[in-house]
């Protein structure tokens, strides 16, 4: 039988441990240095944001103190001094601004619900299906983008002429039912859309329209509401294309309906701005109200 002799306990002493290099502790100042940068370009970032806030909303807010200031006041007197309601009488007096308000109604909802859906078809081919030649024609679609309106202005004038529409909210409408920049904004949403959603729409044996309607836009809706409040403040603010089709301003939209008082012999700067004011109401209520949609839909399309 083999004994075992058990080796006695070493003692350890502490110089034979290894040191373990330890970090020394960051002073104060070094670990603040990047918090005062970060607070010194937060601040900065602020000014400058308030000084472009100013300067946009500057002119809005000296447009509707105009409006409010009489006629023979409008440049002599401080803004507060006086204020009357002689304009916005003498516009509704002058104006015809509930039909304005309407035909204005009319044609942007027309366009925007237009170019929403055109927009919508165009983009699902361009993002869904595989055919020939469609990177050629999505270049195609950019490039229209990138083609200025007076390119396009006389041969559409020239149309509408042949067609009998001059004059009407048909002609305003029908040439602007389509939009590039629309379709190149749906098509990079559908393009990060789950595949796993409309292949499994397949499988349960749904065609391509009912894939569309029933499972893409359902998903897409904010998205989509964003777009078409985009669209609409759009077609809301056009001026020249109207101008270049109604030859009636009294009956035409509310844009129009100002230069009765752009005469040269006697300017009536008060008139101008309450007619400039009723016409930027509505769209700054719309844009107002569903401001978090339309900063959402830019976020969206900046990440995706």
């Amino acid at each position: 039988m083999t004994l075992i002799e058990l080796a006695p306990p070493v003692a350890v002493t502490a110089g034979d441990v290894p040191a373990v290099a330890t970090r020394p502790p960051a002073s104060p100042a070094a670990s603040s240095v990047p918090a005062k940068v970060k607070a010194t370009g937060s601040w900065w970032g602020h000014v400058v944001l308030t000084i472009v806030s100013f300067l946009s909303l500057a002119p809005v807010a000296w447009m509707y103190l105009t409006s409010f200031r009489p006629q023979d006041s409008t440049f002599g007197d401080p803004i507060f001094s006086t204020l009357s309601v002689q304009s916005y009488r003498t516009v509704f007096g002058q104006m015809d601004v509930p039909t304005l308000l309407w035909h204005t109604l009319v044609m942007a909802s027309c366009i925007a619900l237009g170019q929403l859906v055109t927009s919508l078809l165009a983009a699902y081919a361009f993002a869904r299906w595989e055919f020939r030649g469609r990177s050629v024609l999505f270049l195609a679609f950019i490039a229209s983008w990138l083609v200025p309106f007076q390119v396009t202005m006389l041969p559409n004038y020239v149309l509408l002429s042949q067609l009998g529409l001059l004059n009407s909210l048909g002609g305003i409408i029908i040439p602007q039912l389509s939009s590039a920049y629309a379709v190149i904004l749906l098509r990079q949403h559908l393009k990060s859309f789950p595949t796993e959603l409309l292949d499994a729409a397949q499988v349960d044996g749904r065609s391509s329209w009912a894939t569309l309607w029933r499972v893409v836009v359902p998903n897409l809706a904010p998205s989509i509401a964003a777009l078409g409040i985009l669209l609409f403040i759009s077609a809301w603010n056009e001026y020249f294309w109207p101008f270049f089709v109604f030859r009636d301003a009294s009956t035409s939209v509310l844009q129009l309906g100002i230069q009765p008082f752009l005469n040269s012999d006697s300017l009536n700067y008060g008139a101008v701005m309450a007619a400039s004011g009723l016409a930027c109401l509505p769209i700054l209520a719309v844009y107002i109200i569903f401001q978090r949609r339309v900063v959402n839909a830019f976020v969206r399309s900046g990440l995706k």
